[in-house]
């Protein structure tokens, strides 16, 4: 029997405080790195940490994979009143087989609750700038997107569109390939918080 994605996540847990607590050793940690300079200015006790802790993350990752555990999470998410229990990838976990449409599933459902959420609030697309938009172009945008996600703060409601990698989408770096749009649905100005 295999471990579920709950203990995979208590097991990342422990291991990720066993390791900054000093408890795992990496042997030459200065190696992994491809500049001697950098490898030298950095402290090597918080490098070992790292690459100890990521090389056991990736064994996590392989297991998941040869075993078929899912990296997906359910949670809940609370705004104006309203409620939605919707799936997303866990930050240490990665997507299996499948979890890619557990997520596809879930957009409609998702953006049901966002648009019902947000009457009568203004739109603005999130970035380096925030450029105000319309319910129009998040419909026509949310049909080229494969899922979506949501999060509240106190008096913002935060839509993300994604597609490709669910691991990688949230990352600039990814895009064409994988991608997230970011739009704010705020009373009126968004708040300084990044998204």
């Amino acid at each position: 029997m295999s471990y579920t994605t709950e203990q995979l996540i208590q097991i990342l847990d422990r291991e990720l405080q066993a390791t900054w607590r000093g408890e795992r050793v990496l042997l030459s940690p200065a190696k992994r790195l491809n500049n001697s300079a950098v490898a030298k200015a950095l402290d090597p006790g918080r490098l070992s940490k790292v690459f100890a802790y990521q090389d056991f993350r990736d064994q996590i990752h392989r297991y998941q994979h040869q075993h078929r555990v899912s990296g997906i999470i359910w949670r809940s998410c609370t705004f104006g009143g309203q409620a939605i229990y919707f799936p997303e990838l866990h930050a240490q976990l990665v997507a299996v087989a499948g979890d890619r449409e557990i997520l596809m599933a879930a957009k409609e459902s998702v953006l049901e609750f966002w648009y019902q959420a947000t009457q009568g609030m203004s739109f603005w697309h999130a970035g380096d700038e925030r450029q105000k938009t319309t319910l129009e172009s998040i419909e026509q945008l949310s049909q080229q997107v494969e899922w979506a996600e949501v999060d509240a703060a106190r008096t913002e409601l935060y839509l993300r569109l994604c597609w490709g990698d669910p691991k990688e989408c949230h990352y600039q770096w990814s895009q064409p390939v994988s991608g997230c749009e970011r739009i704010i649905a705020a009373i009126a100005e968004p708040s300084s918080i990044k998204v």
